[in-house]
């Protein structure tokens, strides 16, 4: 058999059709598709091997900017909006439920279980901030057990993870467990907006071109329970004048909070609603 003739014109075929004859599965599916998109940008855009090279360059120092501390791919996903288009395609839910956002690059899923009214602020820093959730269904009816996983940047707008020899280990993260009444409650401090980090590959190469990389105050809250879908949401402050140009594409009317002040201390009130599972759903 002759060997394929491989050239500008039908290289992205000839890859296709290798990836259509191995494994079944959706990700030859999604290999075929990025392929003939990738074939069509090259064409299009006509790269010089200098601009291919330095292409493959920025996506290399991406690699070696990720560690089990941080990870610069989930970011560049974050920043280009990929992450929150895929998450709103799949987890659409009915009108009054939380709705999902991306989980940004910070979270980590060891962070140490807490007594409810405990705090997650173990260095003291900030202004004093009490959380006070209700976790329900769509019909109000409370959601006991379910788990609460909470992680915010600290009052000057940095994670623990991102200062790991100036923040004590698992500083403003924790997780709880709603009461028989669906509630959990725990201080911490009130977060600080902040630049997306500018010190890895991803942050100075989008920065260069001047793309907008501010990210308005917020708390991360990932909450699961037993036959609901699952929440990954952000609840951003109200008073925050950058809400409009959050970099992950992530704020929602229905995700902005109202933080009151008594004099003595922030609060912030807020209900969470799951939605049934869609197997549970469609049974």
């Amino acid at each position: 058999m002759a060997a394929p003739s491989f050239s500008e014109s039908n290289s992205a075929e000839i890859v296709a059709e290798r990836l259509r004859n191995g494994a079944d599965g959706r990700l030859p599916q999604f290999l075929v598709a990025a392929v003939e998109h990738l074939h069509r940008l090259v064409k299009e855009t006509k790269p010089s091997a200098v601009d291919w090279r330095q292409a493959i360059e920025f996506l290399t120092e991406v690699g070696h900017a990720s560690d089990h501390r941080r990870q610069e791919w989930a970011l560049l996903s974050d920043l280009l909006g990929v992450t929150a288009l895929v998450e709103e395609i799949n987890s659409k839910r009915p009108k009054g439920a939380t709705p999902n956002t991306v989980r940004g690059p910070f979270y980590r899923g060891d962070a140490p279980r807490l007594p409810l009214g405990a705090s997650i602020s173990l260095d003291g820093v900030g202004e004093p901030l009490e959380v006070r959730a209700w976790v329900r269904d769509l019909d109000g009816h409370p959601i006991a057990g379910a788990t609460i996983e909470t992680w915010q940047a600290n009052a000057q707008g940095v994670y623990e993870n991102q200062q790991p020899d100036l923040q004590p280990e698992f500083n403003l993260r924790g997780v709880f467990t709603t009461g028989a009444d669906g509630a959990f409650h725990y201080r911490t401090v009130k977060p600080c907006g902040y630049a997306v980090p500018g010190d890895g590959p991803v942050g100075q190469m989008l920065g260069r071109i001047g793309y907008p990389l501010r990210r308005p105050a917020h708390l991360h809250f990932l909450i699961r329970a037993d036959g609901f879908e699952t929440i990954s949401t952000h609840i951003y402050d109200g008073s925050d004048p950058h809400l409009g140009e959050d970099a992950l594409f992530g704020v929602k009317q229905e995700l902005v909070g109202a933080f009151g002040w008594d004099g003595k201390q922030w609060s912030l009130d807020f209900t969470f609603v799951m939605v049934r599972a869609r197997k549970e759903r469609a049974a």
